[in-house]
């Protein structure tokens, strides 16, 4: 996928499979936002085949648009609207919605029913996002970084109904994000996109095994120094420390890599493992994806 001459997207072969969530990471102007929209059908590929919902997206039509979900990373239209006549305007467009006042309840939004989509906060408007996209139960729902201008206790509401659609309704769920304790939380894979190119795919401790992240191990030697040390194998290190010494080791600490370790380490083009990662086609040419 190229624009002006400028490759954004290099051949992304990536799968996300029914029912699961799939956090899609990469620093701003990875080709996060282009590789959503390209699946959403909302941008045509310069190469490649992808398929959602049995679909190809370029080709979709209204039927299989009522499958999907969408909550977009900004969003400001229908301010003069009251929240929950938009609710109930937008379940007419769906054979079997959510109950619109059941949803405000979902989302926390049964206060604020009355009041202007315009004069709700940020946080609230997200939580209004959110409703309209699943209100027409979608089985398949994109979220492009659906927490912003979340306090802590709205956070892990929304987090706590991310995972009830994907246990109890079976929604697939394919999330971008920022935020990689949300991404941690949340997602039983997480596909890592890097200058166009999907890096790694895998769960958190499949993708620290790849980058070969080191872990941290500090303890205070017999004379009172600070000691500290990298290793792949922290137990084998403690276990010579500890026959080196005779004896116990104070201040003892083993840090081992956390996902933002990952991430930092694949960003700045430390992971060059040959082969495929976890999750991708090798070979695969122009922009390649399956949905569900």
């Amino acid at each position: 996928m190229a624009y002006g001459g400028r490759e954004v997207l290099r051949g992304v072969d990536l799968e996300v499979r029914r029912g699961e969530i799939l956090a899609l990471l990469g620093p701003n102007g990875a080709g996060k936002t282009t590789t959503v929209e390209i699946l959403e059908g909302f941008r045509r590929r310069s190469a490649g085949e992808v398929e959602v919902l049995g679909a190809d997206p370029a080709h979709g039509d209204e039927a299989w648009r009522a499958r999907l979900g969408l909550v977009l990373q900004t969003w400001r239209d229908h301010g003069r609207w009251r929240v929950g006549e938009l609710l109930a305007h937008f379940a007419r467009y769906y054979r079997d919605p959510r109950d619109p006042d059941a949803l405000l309840r979902l989302v926390g939004l049964t206060d604020h029913a009355g009041q202007q989509a315009a004069r709700l906060s940020g946080g609230q408007r997200r939580r209004l996002d959110v409703a309209l996209g699943i209100i027409g139960r979608p089985e398949l729902l994109f979220l492009d970084e659906p927490t912003t201008g979340f306090d802590p206790e709205a956070r892990r509401d929304f987090h706590d109904l991310v995972e009830r659609l994907a246990r109890d309704e079976g929604v697939t769920v394919l999330l971008t994000t920022h935020d990689l304790v949300e991404a941690e939380r949340l997602a039983d894979r997480m596909a890592m996109l890097v200058n166009g190119r999907i890096r790694a795919c895998g769960t958190p401790r499949e993708l620290a095994r790849r980058a070969a992240a080191q872990a941290e191990v500090r303890w205070t030697a017999p004379d009172g120094t600070p000691r500290r040390e990298r290793t792949a194998d922290p137990s084998q290190l403690v276990w010579e420390l500890h026959r080196s010494t005779g004896g116990p080791l104070p201040d003892l600490e083993v840090r081992r890599p956390t996902l933002e370790d990952t991430y930092l380490h694949m960003l700045h083009g430390k992971d060059d493992a040959a082969g495929p990662a976890e999750g991708r086609a090798p070979g695969t040419a122009g922009d390649a994806a399956r949905a569900a």
